[in-house]
C-alpha cells in the first residue's frame, strides 16, 4: 500500500476517533440505543465533536476519491503521498481547532484541505507538465 492510501485510511480512523471519546466520556448520558439524542449534544464541546465528526465524513469521499483516481491515472506517487500526509496533518488541525473553538482558523484549515483535494484530484490531468 502506498502511503496516500494510509493517509486514506487515517482519515477515516480521525473522523472515528473525533466522537468516539466524547461518547466514552460522556458515557453516563449517552444512550448507545438512542445514538442520535440531541439531548446528548447540548453540551458545547460535545456538539463541536460531532460537527467536527460529520464534517470528516463529508470530506472524507473527495479525498479517496482523488488519491485513487491520481494514483489510477499514474500521477507522480510521492506528489500524491506528500499532499495526502498534508491533507492528513490539515484534518488533524481542523479537528482541534473545531474542538477549540476557533472558527475562522477552521475555516481557513478547511479551504487548505479543499485546496489540496483539488491539486491530488487535478494532478493526473498535469501529469505531461511534472518533471519525474
Amino acid at each position: 500500500m502506498t502511503v496516500a492510501e494510509w493517509c486514506v485510511f487515517a482519515t477515516v480512523m480521525l473522523y472515528l476517533l473525533t466522537i468516539v471519546p466524547i461518547k466514552w466520556i460522556g458515557f453516563r448520558r449517552y444512550n448507545n440505543s438512542r445514538p442520535r439524542d440531541p439531548a446528548f449534544y447540548d453540551d458545547p464541546l460535545r456538539a463541536r465533536a460531532l460537527g467536527a465528526h460529520q464534517n470528516g465524513i463529508e470530506a472524507f469521499p473527495f479525498f479517496a476519491a482523488a488519491v485513487l483516481l491520481a494514483e489510477f491515472r499514474a500521477a507522480p506517487q510521492n506528489l500524491i503521498n506528500e499532499l495526502a500526509v498534508l491533507f492528513l496533518i490539515v484534518r488533524i488541525a481542523y479537528v482541534f481547532t473545531y474542538l477549540g473553538d476557533r472558527p475562522r482558523l477552521r475555516s481557513i484549515l478547511w479551504n487548505i484541505g479543499f485546496a489540496i483535494n483539488i491539486a491530488i484530484f487535478f494532478m493526473p490531468m498535469l501529469r505531461g507538465f511534472w518533471p519525474v
